[in-house]
């Protein structure tokens, strides 16, 4: 969870900050600690579903050109196959 950091500097931090904020004021900065971590999970979570319904959508819209471009190749096909059919008739 904190990476690198053993329980002896966990220990020294949580010392250091005793003595610098007091045993009143810990409690409180705990807190609005463990609030700020929690509001930046939610945000970066937001940004993250965000950013994947994005490419979801923009891959969607991708598909959805080239299925109407295979389309209108298999029109455009079909058309030149009924014009060759038509001067064939002619023809004959």
């Amino acid at each position: 969870m904190f990476g690198s950091l053993g329980m002896p500097e966990l220990i020294v931090i949580f010392v250091i900050a005793l003595i610098i904020f007091g045993p009143r004021k810990l409690p409180e900065l705990g807190r609005s600690l463990g609030k700020s971590i929690a509001e930046f999970k939610r945000a970066s979570n937001e940004l993250k579903s965000t950013l994947e319904e994005e490419i979801r959508l923009e891959e969607q819209k991708q598909k959805q050109e080239e299925a109407t471009k295979a389309v209108q190749a298999a029109a455009i096909d079909a058309q030149r196959s009924d014009d060759s059919a038509h001067k064939a008739d002619k023809t004959a």
